[in-house]
């Protein structure tokens, strides 16, 4: 914490975190797509505002290579993602490994290396934009997956004052008088190391009743491959990304999202 005021000029020697921070703001901030899109898709992902508000190098010249790396690393995965519908319903296996070897790099450049601690930037709303958890074969055909329900975004909003998650995936059927529901999915979490959650499921529903009536044949199914409940290692994190990795091997990369404008 900066508790005076610094009136020295710095040197390349050392510019301070805050400094780092404030010129990589700077930066990035010409790099912002226009705000008031609220479905996936309708702008490249990789033409995202790429903030880096962390970091742990004091030497400017280190720093901000730093910085320039994780930027880079943002856009390459916003890139690699877009056009694959977040990977649940498969991918070439090439595409795959491209898309792991960049979660991977970005892992290894974590700029919050105890997340747990700092859960206030775990809060408020995130939009997945890739998954590993898979919806193939049978079970998309059972789901109805194909031809007859769309998956379309799916958000997850973080409450650290209560300790609770709700998970929405919405849907939208072709045919029914309502086109578009939602499964939400409330669960609760404690902290179990510095990187780690527990998460207990609690609840489920299905809105509206049409679309219920669609997946009650199938709902163990549905709620299966939704299901949160386990832990979660919480692997990178700054104020616009979040990737994860559970207990089932699966993992997670989401962006900041503004609620307001999914109201």
């Amino acid at each position: 914490m900066v508790t005076n005021p610094v009136h020295s000029p710095m040197t390349d020697s050392h510019v301070s975190p805050l400094s780092c921070r404030t010129m990589n703001a700077m930066k990035l901030r010409n790099f912002a797509p226009p705000r008031n899109h609220s479905r996936f898709g309708e702008r490249p992902l990789w033409f995202r505002p790429v903030t880096i508000l962390k970091v742990a190098e004091h030497n400017s010249g280190s720093g901000l290579v730093e910085l320039e790396t994780l930027a880079q690393k943002k856009r390459e995965l916003y890139q690699a993602v877009e056009g694959i519908n977040r990977g649940i319903f498969g991918m070439p296996s090439a595409k795959k490994s491209e898309i792991e070897s960049l979660v991977q790099q970005l892992e290894s450049l974590n700029p919050t290396p105890y997340p747990t601690q700092e859960l206030e930037m775990v809060a408020g709303c995130w939009r997945l934009v890739y998954s590993t958890i898979s919806i193939l074969g049978s079970k998309r055909t059972k789901l109805g997956l194909r031809d007859f329900i769309s998956l379309d975004e799916f958000f997850q909003t973080i409450d650290i004052s209560k300790s609770k998650a709700v998970n929405m995936i919405k849907f939208s059927a072709r045919g029914l008088s309502l086109l578009s529901g939602q499964l939400s999915i409330q669960a609760s979490f404690k902290i179990a190391s510095t990187t780690r959650v527990d998460i207990n499921f609690e609840n489920s529903t299905i809105t509206p009743d049409q679309l219920m009536n669609v997946f009650r044949k199938n709902y163990d199914l549905l709620l299966s491959i939704f299901n949160p409940e386990g832990w979660l290692e919480i692997t990178y994190l700054d104020d616009s990304m979040r990737i994860g990795r559970d207990d089932k091997s699966n993992i997670f990369v989401l962006e900041k999202f503004d609620d307001s404008k999914n109201s």
